[in-house]
């Protein structure tokens, strides 16, 4: 009991300490000491009476290690990109998060990426990649994971290629306007991640979307 407690007080005392952070150390360090504790408890609470100091100690390292933003880093530069995307997409009905593992989210509806069946890019997408791929050439450590989906229409044998096709036109807008094909990945989910309900055109609108991730990999990542 006595050596969890020490544990835990360590821990408050990393929380404390993020305050004196710097803007790219206080979002991991944050997340690592969250997720100290939560590991700490828990390693003392299954670990058996004579051993619980020992799962204390081992459940907030590997708590630290979650935490910390799965190898991922929000940094000045992040919280600048983000911000940058939030005033460019103004009005579009993009969605730009920040996701709980640190990486940049811009969310694209289907009202200005893709009609239904089509995944050739529509001009009010252009803006939106253009600023993007000003954003990314300015901040190079970066990588871009592009993942295309569809609404359930149609069969899988055409759904999942298209999706793919999606996040491929994403990429290939970037690439001519200075984003390095090495640092873009892409993916298809077909219809199998609906954020709407396929059963109404409004929902099947909101399926049919692509999600750009952006992220800098932590130091040893």
């Amino acid at each position: 009991m006595k050596k969890t407690v020490i544990v835990l007080s360590a821990v408050g005392l990393a929380l404390s300490g993020c305050a004196s952070m710097d803007e790219t150390q206080r979002h991991t360090g944050t997340g690592a000491a969250i997720g100290a504790v939560a590991g700490a408890v828990i390693g003392a609470a299954t670990a058996g009476s004579s051993d619980r100091g020992k799962g204390a100690a081992i459940g907030a390292a590997a708590g630290a290690a979650i935490g910390a933003g799965g190898g991922y880093l929000w940094s000045k530069r992040m919280q600048e990109q983000k911000v940058a995307m939030e005033q460019a997409t103004a009005g579009t009905g993009v969605e730009v998060t920040q996701t709980p593992d640190n990486r940049l989210k811009l969310e694209i509806p289907s009202d200005i990426s893709f009609a239904s069946g089509r995944h050739d890019i529509r001009p009010e997408l252009r803006p939106v990649l253009d600023r993007l791929a000003q954003g990314l050439s300015e901040h190079p450590v970066t990588r871009i994971n592009v993942v295309g989906h569809t609404d359930s229409s149609g069969s899988d044998t055409v759904n999942n290629p298209l999706s793919v096709n999606r996040a491929a036109a994403v990429r290939d807008y970037l690439v001519p306007r200075g984003v390095a094909s090495s640092r873009i990945s892409i993916d298809g989910r077909g219809s199998r991640e609906p954020i709407a309900d396929n059963a109404t055109a409004d929902g099947r609108a909101k399926n049919r979307r692509v999600e750009i991730f952006v992220a800098e990999a932590a130091a040893g990542s």
